[in-house]
């Protein structure tokens, strides 16, 4: 069983719209982690479809679950930010500059990263599950 994990913002979608892949996984977990950064490109999309307040209200319920945790960003974060974007320069492997936040937040947490992308590959000893369709 998977203690933490940190939903990216594909599986949180994927969540919200009931797939088995991340619905099972969430089941299983004690604990559900939302980045701070997550939630910015969930706000963003929101902004940018036409269902902003239904979305807005969905994700406020999500949130005020007792097993959901919002982690916001600090120096660690900050840190190991600036560690995995070096690692992937070093490496010629970057990827897109939010992933490495979230990245960094999964590390900070101790948790399991679920995401559909596979760019997380290029990030040595990652824990991370890809999700499929």
């Amino acid at each position: 069983m998977v203690v933490k994990v940190l939903l990216d913002t594909n599986a949180y979608s994927a969540l919200m719209r009931g797939l088995p892949s991340v619905v099972d996984k969430v089941r299983n977990a004690e604990k559900v982690l939302l980045s701070t950064i997550v939630i910015g490109e969930l706000l963003y999309g929101f902004r940018y479809g036409g269902r902003f307040e239904k979305n807005l209200e969905i994700l406020q319920r999500f949130l005020e679950n007792p097993y959901v945790e919002l982690l916001p960003a600090t120096y660690i974060t900050a840190d190991r930010f600036s560690l995995l974007a070096a690692a992937l320069r070093r490496k010629g492997k970057p990827i897109p500059t939010n992933d490495i936040w979230i990245a960094a937040h999964t590390l900070e947490a101790g948790a399991d990263l679920l995401s559909y992308d596979d760019h997380f590959s290029h990030i040595d000893g990652f824990p991370w599950h890809q999700l499929r369709i």
